[in-house]
């Protein structure tokens, strides 16, 4: 259990990043492609990210054995060159307690992480160019995408905040998200106590991450904290061949429904326009309901379908 205590000041401070964080939304997308599961559609982004990945990317790997990665590369900029620029700035005994605490228990780590523990330029140089590439490999493709869902999030908890208050849109945040009189309880491994004392917080949405949320809580400075924001499924790159590669993923006749419902839908109407039964495509609507990308709301005797922002993102086309 994380228990996030807030000062009254504190509530003044809640703050939503304005804009996607091009380092952060990397680390995670790399946390969430080293991770087992997630179905055949996370399988699918997985490989395609292995394949894309050039050689210049993998030092990345080293920097988080055993998936513990260290603290001064949370970058919250919300520009890649900022971001890289903030990374090289910091404390020189942050970078070092950082990796001490990373690789300990751990085999000795590889040359070029000795020296950048010892503040090495080379190394340094090495570090921003494997993450540049890698977010050129692994995001750049997708990021416009990143930026549309960026924006419905923020516009979903402002429209929150505004109606029941920050209080509870923070509640309300992440399932399992609880405030007890100034205290925030989230849903998390071990026992962790957090006392913001006027430090503030900023809530950073994440488009790559289905686990729960992940602190970024260093001195001075606010407590970030990066949530899940949807269902999490890999976005779509660019590129010819996008409907049938979603097609072999989703299969076609859910991929038809996704099309169609750009405009509102009946389940019947559906089942007209696919040539199924209403049997059949209530199946498939209640699996794409499911994942996120369309909403069911019944007016009357009706039942009316309509894809989400996600579902229009995922075949990109418009809401």
């Amino acid at each position: 259990m994380i228990r996030i205590r807030f000062t009254a000041a504190d509530f003044a401070l809640v703050r939503f990043a304005p804009r996607p964080a091009p380092l952060q939304e990397l680390n995670v997308a790399l946390m969430r492609m080293s991770l087992p599961g997630g179905g055949p559609l996370y399988d699918r982004w997985r490989r395609r990210l292995l394949r894309s990945l050039p050689a210049a990317a993998v030092p990345l790997r080293d920097l988080a054995p055993a998936g513990l990665a260290p603290a001064f590369i949370d970058v919250f900029s919300g520009e890649l060159r900022e971001g890289l620029d903030t990374v090289r700035a910091a404390r020189p005994t942050l970078v070092r307690s950082e990796l001490e605490r990373v690789y300990a228990g751990h085999p000795a780590p590889p040359p070029w992480i000795r020296e950048l523990h010892r503040g090495g330029a080379d190394a340094w140089r090495l570090l921003r160019r494997a993450q540049h590439t890698a977010f050129e490999a692994a995001l750049a493709p997708v990021w416009p995408l990143v930026c549309d869902l960026h924006q419905e999030e923020f516009t979903r908890h402002a429209l929150a905040v505004a109606e029941h208050g920050v209080a509870a849109a923070l509640a309300a945040l992440v399932p399992g998200a609880r405030l007890r009189e100034r205290v925030w309880e989230l849903d998390g491994p071990g026992e962790r106590q957090i006392e913001l004392r006027g430090r503030g917080l900023v809530l950073q949405p994440t488009f790559h991450w289905t686990g729960g949320p992940l602190l970024a809580d260093l001195p001075d400075r606010p407590l970030y904290v990066t949530y899940p924001a949807g269902p999490g499924l890999p976005l779509p790159p660019g590129g010819p061949g996008g409907d049938e590669a979603l097609a072999a993923v989703l299969g076609r006749t859910r991929l038809e429904i996704l099309l169609l419902l750009a405009d509102e839908h009946t389940t019947s109407g559906l089942a007209r326009r696919l040539g199924v039964s209403n049997a059949t495509a209530s199946a498939h609507t209640a699996a794409l309901r499911g994942a996120g990308l369309i909403t069911t709301v019944r007016a009357g005797r009706a039942v009316l379908h309509r894809r989400t922002a996600l579902g229009g993102l995922l075949v990109r086309r418009g809401p």
